[in-house]
């Protein structure tokens, strides 16, 4: 079983020393560090860092390493962000009556690679229970129109926090999240069949047929208030 690493990522403005600083912190508090990467992005003025480390032999006590990451982010005028690689991370996925986002999801979750665990699966429709059920997560129907929509969000918030959930993915949900229901919980991940910012919408594959594209693809991106329009995660071509 490999041992537990802490990953520290941060983003603060570029200047001398910052890789010097931050690879010092961890060998001050004894940490061994396995991997960095850093960058800089002249046109904005942006330092990129992220930079994982051995737990075992690190001088501070895991419970203490966020307030003491978040400091030295502070400390160099930035923003951070800290996990650790043995937490599995609480993942709802929205879902209508298509299964096979659903399976494919639960399938490399239970195999092992997909780090994390799907306490929840929430659906507008009754079709995928059983799939949820048989690999032990909670299913909620949840009925959803244009009338009903305002009250259907807020019901679906109040099982997020129940679940404690940290990340929602859209798995062929076929809904829009609304503006309220992003600013309540802005952790959501799509992921739409093109290459974007290409054929966003519905069927971009035809759509790129019909305009004679060579190459389709899929995106992974964070879920905005306009659609298809959300920081990019990732991009595969076929």
């Amino acid at each position: 079983m490999a041992l537990a690493t802490a990953i520290f990522q941060l983003i603060c403005p570029d200047r001398p020393g910052l890789v010097s600083e931050i690879s010092g912190w961890v060998a001050a508090n004894g940490g061994n560090i396995r991997h960095a990467d850093h960058h800089t992005d002249g046109g904005a003025g942006l330092f990129l860092s992220r930079i994982e480390w051995d737990l075992d032999g690190f001088g501070l006590p895991r419970q203490a390493i966020p307030a003491a990451a978040t400091a030295l982010a502070q400390r160099l005028g930035g923003e951070g962000q800290l996990h650790f690689s043995d937490h599995l991370p609480r993942v709802a996925l929205f879902v209508s009556k298509q299964d096979h986002c659903l399976l494919d999801l639960l399938w490399r979750t239970k195999a092992g690679e997909l780090p994390m665990q799907v306490p929840l699966v929430i659906s507008n429709h009754p079709d995928l229970r059983q799939i949820a059920e048989d690999f032990g997560a909670r299913f909620e129907l949840l009925e959803i129109n244009a009338a009903t929509k305002a009250e259907v969000e807020q019901r679906q918030l109040a099982l997020l926090r129940q679940e404690t959930i940290e990340l929602v993915v859209l798995a062929k949900y076929m809904q829009v999240l609304s503006a309220n229901f992003l600013q309540n919980f802005p952790k959501v991940i799509n992921i739409h069949h093109s290459f974007l910012p290409a054929f966003t919408g519905a069927r971009p594959y035809q759509r790129a047929w019909e305009r004679g594209v060579k190459l389709i693809g899929a995106t992974a991106h964070y879920v905005t208030e306009d659609l298809d329009a959300g920081p990019i995660i990732e991009q595969a071509t076929v």
